[in-house]
C-alpha cells in the first residue's frame, strides 16, 4: 500500500512538472494564433478569442524567413553528419586499438569539455580571420567538425563491443576501414542516434558564434534571424511567436525520429570502456 501511494506521489509530481515545462511552449503555439492587441492585453488567455492563421502568413513578408529557415536546416544537418563520422571514427581508434600515448590523446579530448567555450572562441575568431572564412560557411563547418562529447560518448560505446567480431572480420580478410564501415558503423547505431540529438540541437539553437563570424544577411541562420526580427518588428508579437513556433518543429522531429535508440545508447555510453 505505501509502495502503491508513493508511485502515485511520484507520478502527481511528474506530471505537475511536465505540465509546468510544456505550459510555456504551449501559450507560445496558442499565441501564434492571436491577433497583436490580444497578446498585448493585460488580461491574457490561454487559447486565443479570435483565432487567426495570418501570423503565419506574415512572418515571411517581415524578414526572409524561409532562406534563414532552410540555412540553418543545411549547417546543422552538414555538421551533424560530420560529427557523427569522426566521432564514430575516433572513438573506434581510441576504444580498439593500443598504441602509445593513447590516454594521453584521450585526455586532451576530455580537455577540450572541461575548457569554457567562452575562453576558445577569440582565439577560433581569430584563426577565421586569418584563414579568410569569415562570412563564409567553412567558419561554421569546419571548426564543428568533431567534438569532444561525441567522441568520449562513441569510446565508451564501441568499447562495450564485442572485439570477437573485429577478430572475426580481420581473420576473413576484411581490412580495418571495411571493418569500421560494415561492422562497428552499424552496430554503434544506438550511440550515433543519441548524439546526431544533441549536436543537431545544439548546432539549431547556436546564436554567438553564427552572429560573430557571418555578416551577410542572406547568409544568416534561423537563431539569428529570429533575433533579428524582435529587434526590428518588435510590435509584430503573433509572427515572432509564428516563427519560433516552427522552428521548434525540426527538433521535435529529430528527437521523433532517433528516440527509439536514445535511451539505448545513453546507456551504453555509461558503460566503462
Amino acid at each position: 500500500m505505501r509502495r502503491k501511494i508513493s508511485r502515485i506521489v511520484l507520478n502527481g509530481m511528474l506530471l505537475l512538472m511536465g505540465l509546468v515545462t510544456l505550459y510555456p511552449f504551449i501559450w507560445m503555439l496558442a499565441s501564434s494564433f492571436k491577433k497583436n492587441k490580444e497578446i498585448m492585453a493585460f488580461e491574457q488567455h490561454l487559447l486565443p478569442r479570435v483565432f487567426v492563421a495570418d501570423n503565419y502568413i506574415n512572418m515571411n513578408a517581415h524578414f526572409n524567413f524561409l532562406r534563414f529557415f532552410a540555412n540553418s536546416i543545411l549547417i546543422a544537418v552538414v555538421i551533424t553528419v560530420f560529427v557523427l563520422y569522426t566521432s564514430t571514427i575516433c572513438g573506434f581508434v581510441l576504444s580498439k586499438y593500443r598504441f602509445k600515448g593513447r590516454d594521453i590523446l584521450f585526455g586532451f579530448v576530455l580537455c577540450t569539455m572541461m575548457i569554457p567555450w567562452c575562453v576558445t572562441i577569440i582565439p577560433k575568431y581569430s584563426l577565421i580571420r586569418v584563414f579568410g572564412w569569415m562570412d563564409s560557411y567553412k567558419a561554421l563547418i569546419i571548426p564543428g567538425m568533431f567534438s569532444g562529447f561525441g567522441i568520449f560518448m562513441m569510446k565508451q560505446h564501441i568499447a562495450s563491443l564485442p572485439d570477437e567480431l573485429i577478430e572475426a572480420g580481420r581473420i576473413d580478410g576484411a581490412d580495418e576501414f571495411f571493418i569500421f564501415h560494415r561492422i562497428i558503423f552499424p552496430m554503434a547505431r544506438n550511440g550515433i542516434s543519441s548524439i546526431a540529438i544533441f549536436q543537431f540541437l545544439w548546432t539549431w539553437e547556436d546564436f554567438l558564434w553564427p552572429y560573430l563570424v557571418i555578416n551577410s544577411k542572406e547568409k544568416q541562420l534561423l537563431a539569428v534571424g529570429l533575433k533579428m526580427f524582435n529587434g526590428q518588428y518588435s510590435t509584430d508579437y503573433g509572427a515572432l511567436f509564428a516563427a519560433t513556433t516552427i522552428s521548434i518543429v525540426p527538433v521535435l522531429l529529430i528527437y521523433l525520429f532517433f528516440q527509439k535508440r536514445f535511451i539505448a545508447g545513453i546507456t551504453a555510453s555509461a558503460v566503462k570502456g
